[in-house]
């Protein structure tokens, strides 16, 4: 007998079914994570792998807080929880409560140990990172002929600077043989004259998918590269060796192109502020090198040997009239001081001493005569109107004025 049943209908019972199943309750299963995703909701999405076969997997949030590490591709691991079948898609898949690790899966033990030996050789070395040009002429790309990448890059690079040439070499970015012909785009390109600038990269995926870029064929290749390379390989969160070694790392190829092609608009606002800036100062300059100009004008007509001699002679008539006045000055002094001397000379002269009652005695040799003991026979007195000639009666010693003193 047949049955006819809606696709709701087969997909609950496979479910139920499905979850009936003793066996799918409460299972362990190991494997490595492939295709890692944290959705906003704090849900984990993944594939778990083997050798020969992969499943869906998920995990809910409440049960991915309590995890004491943080899942990624390549990673060995072992979950428990159970199967069952999300009815709205129709797919199959193992629903994770518990995870735990199981070492680490043997692509990402291989990208370890090549980065820690390039690392050693220090070709991830910030000293190594060249700056990116300013003004690009042309801008090499290698990624797949097909796909979201070219078309972003393009997209971006003709909205920012439509005047800047793009040049695509296709590779194959994914598979067997993958690697070598990146590495041959990247030498192929940097020959290229005229092309300042290389983008290598592809959209996102799981380790094995991004695989090629960690291949040290290509990471070499993007290392001695003589052109700054940047390096836009999956999504935000993915990484690979390639990233390391290139000049710059863009989380798209959107970004890389924003990275590597200025924005026109935003080149002639800086052409326009450069411009003017360089107008202020030269006329800054000129206004100053002019003040400059005025001001040694000035100190060489000071210099000028007219200038000088003008400034010459108006100090040698000052000096004149300052010693004329200094000379008047002395000579009214000593005039003031001579005519002092002259009168106390004259108050202390014999012509005071007679006006004031006074008789002076002369010898007959004109000396006077200042002691009773050299009182000649003959004298002449000299009086203010004349002279008399007397003779020596007698003379006789002591004080003349005793008696009068005793008197007064």
């Amino acid at each position: 007998m047949s049955w006819t049943l809606t696709v709701s209908d087969l997909n609950e019972y496979v479910r139920r079914s499905l979850a009936g199943d003793p066996m799918l309750k409460d299972l362990r299963l190991r494997g490595e994570i492939s295709n890692f995703k944290r959705h906003v909701s704090g849900h984990l999405y993944f594939s778990l792998k083997d050798e020969q076969a992969r499943i869906q997997c998920v995990m809910f949030r409440q049960d991915a807080i309590r995890l004491a590490f943080t899942p990624a591709d390549g990673m060995r691991v072992e979950l428990r929880g159970s199967v069952s079948l999300y009815t709205a898609a129709g797919s199959y898949q193992f629903y994770a409560v518990g995870m735990s690790q199981d070492g680490l899966g043997e692509l990402y033990q291989r990208f370890e140990e090549l980065k820690r030996r390039l690392m050693a050789e220090g070709l991830f070395d910030a000293g190594r990172k060249r700056p990116l040009p300013l003004l690009p002429r042309m801008i090499g790309i290698v990624t797949a002929r097909t796909g979201a990448v070219i078309h972003d890059i393009a997209r971006v690079a003709g909205r920012r600077n439509p005047g800047i040439q793009l040049v695509l070499r296709p590779a194959q970015v994914q598979g067997a043989g993958a690697a070598e012909d990146i590495a041959r785009g990247i030498r192929e390109l940097s020959q290229i004259p005229g092309i300042d600038v290389l983008i290598i990269g592809r959209g996102g995926g799981s380790l094995e998918d991004l695989w090629a870029f960690n291949e040290e064929i290509v990471v070499r290749a993007v290392s001695e590269c003589p052109i700054p390379v940047i390096s836009a390989v999956g999504h935000e969160t993915d990484v690979t060796l390639s990233d390391f070694a290139a000049d710059v790392r863009a989380a798209t190829p959107s970004a890389a192109a924003e990275l590597a092609v200025p924005e026109r608009a935003q080149l002639q606002d800086q052409l326009l502020s450069l411009r003017a800036r360089a107008l202020k100062a030269a006329h800054d300059t000129l206004n100053r090198n002019r003040t400059l100009l005025a001001q040694a004008e000035t100190r060489l007509a000071l210099l000028h040997p007219v200038s000088r001699l003008k400034e010459i002679c108006g100090r040698e008539k000052l000096l004149v009239s300052e010693l004329n006045a200094a000379m008047q000055a002395q000579l009214k002094a000593r005039a003031a001081r001579t005519g002092q001397l002259l009168a106390r000379l004259e108050a202390l002269g014999p012509e005071a001493v007679l006006r004031r009652g006074y008789v002076i005695a002369r010898g007959t040799s004109g000396r006077p005569v200042t002691r009773v003991a050299d009182v000649p026979e003959h004298m002449q007195l000299l009086f203010q109107d004349g002279t008399a000639q007397v003779r020596t009666l007698s003379t006789e010693g002591g004080n003349p004025f005793g008696s009068s003193q005793e008197n007064l």
